[in-house]
Formats: structure tokens, C-alpha cells, sequence
């Protein structure tokens, strides 16, 4: 199965040349790093940065440099810098192509729920709602169970939601699986040494299978 930056490289090949993207906290901020060589992609940060660029090396950061998850990132030339009032009006205004987020759990039917956990105390919903209403395509990169073993890809979700139908595309340790409009997880790609009937076992939600699935490939 896929370690987080496995999960990152796999969802960079969904990143479009001349896209408008942004990423959310946790594993998608590694996406930043796997964007191909040539692509002139402009990725937006909600704390108010267009043109983020990767991580920056050990002893090469700028504390006044952070993402929307308060890590330390570079900027590629050309970027700008803005309030969060811009940033959102930008989101809202669906001027951003591709969301990237992480989840707690997806429902079949594209509900997400990725901020709260019911008794843990939380600094507030952050930026996902407005997200998840405006973005013109959404793919969620999580794992696929949770520490017990548990599916989170579920007939519904269990914990507070952040969206109704809105996810698109998921890409976790185990698979790469769409949400149907008419609801259910389509299995599109295994990870590699992974087989269809694990992915069955770890999804909780209807999942369809259509022929051969191929490995995902990442390099």
C-alpha cells in the first residue's frame, strides 16, 4: 500500500497544466512537491498565497512564509501575497480549478466530513466549508481505514459534515475510486501489489467493480 507522499505522487497526475489549485492540510500539501517539470500550475494557499511553491530545504525557511497548515513553503516566481478576505473571495467566486483535501470519511454519495471529531476540542471549521461549496472539482487523498481497521469510505458518514455531495475523485493507501452521481464507489486503480478483493474488504460503502482494474502507476 501507499505511504502519504505515495498517495501525493498518485494525485499530482490528476494536476492539469495551467490549473488553479489548491491545497488542503495534511497530505495534500505534499502534492506541491510531485507537480510535473513544465507545468505552469498556480497553487492557492486560503491563509492569502497565489503561487506556492514546495517545501523548503532544512535551514532554507522563512518563518513568515506558511501555508494554510503553518508550514514553512516557498514561493515561485511571480507569486502574491494576500488578506484572507481575497483568498476566500476567491474561492467563492470559483476562480480555483481543483480542491485538494484530506477527510475523515467520505459517504457514497460524495458527503464529506474532515473537521470535527464530536469531544475533541477543535480551533474552529477553517476554510473547507467554503471549499467544498465552490470548487469546481474536489479530490479527497485520506486513508482508507482508520486506525482500528475500519473503512472510512462509508454508506454515510458518521461525524459532523463539512459538504454534501460534492467530492469527485478519491485517492487513498489502497485504490483510486470516483463518487457516482448516482451514488457508490467506483474502483478505478489499485495500489500496486494490493488486490481488488482487499480494496472490497476495507470499503464500507457500495463499492461497483467494471473489468480489470489496473495497478496505479505513479512514476
Amino acid at each position: 500500500m501507499l505511504d502519504k507522499n505515495g498517495i501525493a505522487k498518485r494525485i499530482a497526475k490528476e494536476v492539469k497544466d495551467g490549473m488553479f489549485v489548491n491545497l488542503g492540510i495534511g497530505i495534500p500539501t505534499l502534492v506541491a512537491n510531485f507537480i510535473p517539470k513544465g507545468y505552469n500550475v498556480e497553487l492557492q494557499s486560503e491563509n492569502g498565497i497565489l503561487g506556492m511553491g514546495p517545501f523548503p530545504f532544512e535551514g532554507e525557511e522563512d518563518a513568515d512564509l506558511i501555508n494554510a497548515g503553518k508550514q514553512t513553503v516557498t514561493l515561485l516566481k511571480g507569486a502574491s501575497i494576500f488578506d484572507s478576505a481575497m483568498s476566500f473571495g476567491m474561492i467563492r467566486a470559483q476562480k480555483v480549478d481543483l480542491t485538494i483535501l484530506g477527510a475523515m470519511e467520505v459517504s457514497e454519495n460524495g458527503d464529506i466530513a474532515n473537521w470535527k471529531i464530536p469531544g475533541k476540542m477543535v480551533k474552529g471549521m477553517g476554510g473547507a466549508m467554503d471549499l467544498v461549496a465552490s470548487a469546481k472539482n474536489i479530490i479527497v487523498a485520506m486513508q482508507h481505514v482508520n486506525k482500528a481497521g475500519e473503512s472510512k469510505l462509508l454508506p454515510e458518514c458518521t461525524l459532523p459534515l463539512t459538504g454534501v455531495r460534492c467530492v469527485k475523485r478519491i485517492v487513498t493507501e489502497l485504490a483510486v475510486l470516483d463518487v457516482l452521481p448516482e451514488g457508490g464507489f467506483r474502483l478505478l486503480e489499485r495500489a500496486p501489489g494490493i488486490t481488488v478483493d482487499h480494496v472490497k474488504m476495507a470499503t464500507g460503502g457500495r463499492l461497483l467493480i467494471e473489468g480489470e482494474i489496473p495497478e496505479m502507476k505513479i512514476d
